[in-house]
């Protein structure tokens, strides 16, 4: 096969790439280009883009770039990541740093996990860029607003969020109490809501759009086999649709709002609920296509591809990450 594709005559193989220098323009999107736009902001260009930048009405092209997928860069962006003192959120902190964001995390924990020091120094010594942290409980919005205005303002912009905090209760349904329900609504609901307008308002401030990403849960979608716990499946229901309302409202800013819905992920709290549940360590797994559970840094790939201009044409939608489990 290999030989076979190397028989290409030299002179086709001039005029391909003395095609390849003229830029990519089909009548179709000739017509595209000429309606009018729905609205004038939008994120700046993708790196090393040779013609207009992505909201301009023109689709940049990547056609013989001298980097590599370029459109993941995040040099100079500056991205917030709710509940990352640990986790999940920082592991994708972590995934944001490496593409070359501005990372901020914010937590209502005293003090983030041992990881957060490797990661921040790793940060300034290895990938030319900064972890900070910010002491918050995303229920209390006035401070938050205070807080990402007072981010903004230093870097005068505002490029992207992932909304991760949020909490769990395994609680049957008729015991639930009504307190412990407006908790839980309080910080998977209200808390990531209000955490998504405080960063879109400065988005819109500086008028350069931008990518605000909400994690959300396969539980959003199904109910959990042998895990009960009602106001957290709703309250991720709820996400999803929050991120669907919220994408319908801000595109005209050219804020892109999409969410991830991840499987079952093995972290330190779910290790501690498999001591108390054994059982659940070998069936949880069967639940699957894959026949296992996933790991934080399979998400890592997820966060960067929805931050980043690699996913500019996608909004509104719930990217599932779950081994097919809901696909069965």
């Amino acid at each position: 096969m290999s030989s076979t594709l190397r028989l290409v005559p030299r002179a086709t193989s001039r005029e391909l790439r003395s095609r390849s220098q003229v830029p990519f323009l089909t009548q179709a999107s000739r017509t595209f280009s000429a309606l009018p736009r729905l609205h004038t902001p939008g994120p700046p260009a993708p790196p090393d883009a040779k013609s207009a930048a992505l909201y301009n009405g023109n689709t940049p092209s990547y056609f013989e770039t001298t980097k590599r997928l370029p459109e993941f860069n995040l040099v100079d962006k500056v991205v917030l990541v709710s509940g990352a003192a640990r986790g999940l959120g920082l592991v994708q902190a972590e995934a944001l740093l490496e593409a070359g964001a501005t990372v901020y995390a914010l937590d209502r924990l005293e003090t983030p996990s041992p990881d957060f020091s490797r990661i921040k120094k790793r940060a300034e010594t290895e990938l030319g860029t900064s972890l900070s942290y910010r002491r918050i409980d995303v229920r209390d919005v006035d401070q938050l607003n205070a807080i990402v205005t007072e981010i903004a303002d230093k870097h005068g912009r505002m490029d992207g969020l992932i909304a991760a905090a949020g909490i769990q209760q395994e609680t049957p349904a008729l015991e639930y109490s009504a307190k412990d329900s407006d908790y839980m609504m309080s910080i998977n609901v209200t808390g990531v809501f209000m955490t998504a307008q405080a960063v879109a308002r400065q988005m819109v401030r500086f008028g350069d759009g931008g990518s605000v990403v909400l994690i959300a849960s396969m539980s959003g979608t199904v109910a959990n086999r042998g895990l009960i716990c009602p106001a957290y499946n709703a309250s991720k229901a709820a996400v999803i649709q929050l991120g669907r309302n919220l994408a319908s409202e801000w595109g005209q800013y050219g804020i892109r709002v999409n969410t991830i819905s991840p499987g079952y992920i093995v972290t330190a709290m779910v290790e501690a609920l498999f001591e108390k549940f054994p059982e659940r360590r070998e069936e949880w797994p069967k639940q699957n296509m894959l026949g296992r559970l996933s790991r934080p840094e399979e998400y890592r790939g997820a966060a960067a591809f929805l931050i980043s201009d690699a996913s500019s044409f996608m909004t509104g939608s719930d990217l599932r990450i779950d081994g097919g489990h809901a696909a069965w």
